[in-house]
């Protein structure tokens, strides 16, 4: 990549908010909406409810930072973390109706939600079962084709899409570590998770820079990088997420909300 092709790059960072529960406090979400460009609203079924949908929506608006569902398994027990195996027809369920929940409080805020990302072992699911990821990417493509699809760069969540011509944005993840086949360190491993924001921010960046995946053992996968995910439910979410986007500014790259960037525009 050209270095003044790099200068005039457009990139997103988005977090998965909203998300108050017995297993994360949501205390940090409007510092976090300060500095992201995106959100990823959990809808209820693994985290949130109405009141917190409702405060990431407002201060979302009062920030320009765009509005995305954030379904899971309706398993709030576990945050949505248990694998869980529901035929088609109950995925596409899944996604509509928690789509639907936070569409319907968003356009009382006068606002539209305009991306979907699933979370949790529904994600990580999908990331490796094409049958999987094509009943999500139908389900959300069926919703409105105008809805952007934020998907892990490299997954098969990814190539479902393109197969669909959906408008796709592929994200990377600041505060995870990446295995050799380019999905992330499971979190029952003691490296799984990024949490020095000094580390986050130079993996965030060398990432952008080469558009590819830096795997824990030092192996580079190319991809597409058009937005990079910094979790709300980390301690240091809040100082990572400074770090990241301050050092992104600083080396020339245009922090724009998913909804517009030239590529979906």
């Amino acid at each position: 990549m050209l270095y003044l092709e790099f200068m005039t790059m457009e990139i997103n960072i988005n977090c998965d908010l909203g998300e108050k529960s017995k297993h994360h406090s949501n205390k940090y979400d409007p510092d976090l909406l300060e500095i992201v460009n995106s959100a990823n609203v959990a809808c209820g079924y693994h985290a949130g409810d109405e009141e917190t949908m409702n405060q990431v929506i407002k201060i979302s608006k009062k920030n320009g930072v765009s509005i995305g569902a954030h379904p899971s398994f309706n398993d709030p027990e576990n945050f949505g973390r248990e694998r869980i195996n529901l035929n088609s027809s109950e995925i596409a369920k899944l996604i509509m109706d928690q789509y639907e929940i936070l569409q319907k409080i968003a356009v009382n805020h006068g606002e539209n939600v305009s991306h979907i990302k699933p979370h949790g072992a529904l994600n990580n699911m999908a990331c490796e079962d094409i049958e999987l990821a094509t009943t999500l990417a139908k389900t959300i493509k069926g919703i409105s084709k105008d809805l952007i699809y934020l998907v892990p760069t490299g997954s098969k969540m990814e190539k479902a899409a393109k197969k669909l011509d959906m408008k796709i944005a592929c994200e990377i993840f600041a505060d995870r570590n990446y295995e050799d086949d380019g999905n992330l360190v499971s979190r029952k491993k003691s490296h799984a998770l990024i949490t020095d924001p000094e580390q986050a921010q130079k993996h965030v960046l060398k990432m952008v820079q080469s558009q590819s995946l830096n795997c824990h053992s030092g192996k580079q996968i190319p991809c597409e990088i058009d937005s990079v995910c910094i979790h709300g439910d980390n301690l240091s979410s809040l100082e990572t997420a400074k770090c990241i986007r301050k050092n992104l500014v600083e080396n020339g790259l245009k922090l724009i909300t998913l909804n517009k960037m030239k590529k979906f525009i």
